[in-house]
Parts: C-alpha cells; sequence; structure tokens
C-alpha cells in the first residue's frame, strides 16, 4: 500500500464514492506543471475578477457554457511533467487498486483554469456517466471508473472547490441506485454535502456515480488550475471520453518519448511482448517518433524470436 494512501482510503471509496487525499503530489512534482498552467492561462481570468451569479429556478446552480472555458486535452502545450501527471506511477496504481484490475486505460485527461467573475460555477449535483458512457454505471465496481481531480493550485471553498455527497446520503435522499437528482432533492443534498477544498497536489477520486457539483468561485481575482483524469479497466468499450488518435498533430512527443511502457500502455499501446510487435511495426513505429526509446520492445521480440 502506498504511503500517499492507506487502505482504509481505498476501501471508503468503495463505500462512499469519493475520497480526498491531502498532499498526494509533492510541491516538486507540483511547481513546475503549476509554471506551464500560468503561463499558458495567465493569472487572471477575462472577467472581473468579482463574483458572478445566474438567476436560475433550482437551490443549487446550473450547467452553463462559459464555466467550460480555459481547457484542453492531453497531450498539452507544457513540459514533460505536465503531460505524465496523468499517468504517473502513484496514480496509475492508485486506479487500479480502486478499480481492482490490473490493466488499466486513460480515458479523460484535461485541464480547467477558473477564476473569478469569468462564469457562475455554481453546477446542479450530478454524475458524471452521462457524457462518459451510454448507459449507466455498472454494478461491478472493476466496470465503473475512477475520476481524479489533481489540484496545480491551492482550491477553497472561496476558490471554488467541488462539492460532492457520500453514497449513504445520497440513497438516503434520492433511494439506492438513482443516476440523476431532480431539482426538488438539490437542496436536501447541499445540506450534507461535503468540501474538497484541499492544497496544491491533492487529489480528490469519485466514481462515476457520486454525486457531485462545481461552487462558485467568490475570492476576489481568485484563480483555480485542476487537472480531471478518469481511468476505466483496458477491456471496458462501454466507457469512453477522449479519442486520443484524433489529436495525431498535438504534442505527443512529449508523452511518447518519456513515458514508460506501463504508462503508455494507459493509453492503449501494446505492451512489450504484445503480438503486434514486429519487425515491421518496431521499424515503423520508430520512424513515426524517431526520439521513442523501443529498446524494451526491440529486446521482447528478441526473446520471442
Amino acid at each position: 500500500m502506498s504511503g500517499d494512501y492507506q487502505r482504509q482510503h481505498v476501501d471508503h471509496w468503495h463505500q462512499q464514492g469519493a475520497v480526498l487525499l491531502p498532499n498526494f503530489f509533492s510541491a516538486q512534482e507540483i511547481d513546475p506543471i503549476y509554471q506551464d498552467y500560468e503561463r499558458i492561462y495567465g493569472t487572471s481570468g477575462i472577467g472581473s475578477g468579482e463574483t458572478l451569479r445566474v438567476a436560475t429556478d433550482v437551490a443549487t446552480g446550473a450547467f452553463h457554457p462559459k464555466q467550460f472555458t480555459n481547457m484542453d486535452t492531453l497531450p498539452y502545450e507544457g513540459g514533460v511533467a505536465m503531460n505524465l501527471i496523468s499517468l504517473h506511477p502513484r496514480l496509475l496504481a492508485l486506479a487500479s487498486e480502486l478499480l481492482e484490475c490490473e490493466k488499466i486505460h486513460l480515458y479523460q485527461s484535461h485541464t480547467w483554469a477558473k477564476f473569478t467573475g469569468d462564469a457562475d460555477y455554481d453546477q446542479p449535483f450530478h454524475c458524471d456517466f452521462s457524457n462518459h458512457t451510454l448507459t449507466v454505471p455498472a454494478e461491478d465496481p472493476s466496470q465503473r471508473t475512477v475520476n481524479f481531480v489533481i489540484y496545480i493550485s491551492p482550491v477553497t471553498d472561496a476558490l471554488g472547490a467541488m462539492h460532492y455527497v457520500h453514497k449513504d446520503d445520497a440513497y438516503e435522499i434520492l433511494g439506492p441506485g438513482a443516476v440523476g437528482a431532480p431539482p426538488e432533492h438539490q437542496e436536501a443534498l447541499q445540506e450534507v454535502q461535503r468540501s474538497a477544498a484541499a492544497p496544491a497536489g491533492s487529489v480528490i477520486a469519485y466514481s462515476i456515480d457520486t454525486f457531485h457539483r462545481g461552487t462558485n468561485m467568490t475570492a476576489p481575482g481568485g484563480m483555480r488550475y485542476t487537472m480531471t483524469v478518469s481511468f476505466k479497466r483496458a477491456d471496458n468499450a462501454n466507457i469512453g471520453f477522449h479519442v486520443w488518435q484524433h489529436a495525431a498533430h498535438r504534442p505527443w512527443h512529449q508523452v511518447m518519448n518519456h513515458g514508460t511502457p506501463e504508462q503508455l500502455a494507459c493509453l492503449g499501446i501494446p505492451v512489450p511482448g504484445d503480438p503486434f510487435w514486429t519487425p515491421r511495426t518496431l521499424g515503423q513505429c520508430q520512424k513515426r517518433w524517431p526520439d521513442w526509446n523501443m529498446q524494451a520492445y526491440r529486446d521482447a521480440l528478441a526473446q520471442i524470436i
């Protein structure tokens, strides 16, 4: 069991659907990523810097397109640290343990920079399955997902910390197996919500069927840098979000040239020794990515031949 989390954290995630892990990453690991965010997104948004509120007809907020600006998808126009934090070995180990399977795939990785006044970030309670699958959350935990929010900057309640509801509390209000939270239950959920406020380097892990919501930015001139990262079992075709192959023009060399075989396998790249690898495919991939160290793949093929 990693020093970054204990058995009780894993058990809590399975029982309640979410667990907060403060300081999962060190300042040394986060600092270069923060600098990339600062260069890409700046330190202040285009808004007034004063809290923006939009009138709605429900007890909590609503979804607005402006909430989803300042987002980008892996690979990023940043350094190696920014591009590989989604595939950090400790994160992979935790995802594998939470999903109770060895082979996992990264299917979502995107940045999100929020600034006070750019939008009203208050959202209603919801689960993430609606745009991750065309069905509903599976009963088998290994067929669900684990979603992480990585804190690149400190996140307080005044800086729009995510709020979530434990499964036991959600069941009591909505009933077991609920996949939606009607407007008439939003206020009751708000009364039992928990804050995911935590320092930079922290991680909140939650399941595809965990009710949660974004909250508004109220700190004057506030900014919030996070990265959302999601994993599924490698053979689970029922779950999806990003299609990595559609963005071949983006800086994939930051991932391909620096990722380990284990990390690249989480993007669907066959591991060394897989039948996909032949002298021809090795040669072609080396031409496509001339700086990719493919020695492990060559060594595995040599043992087979």
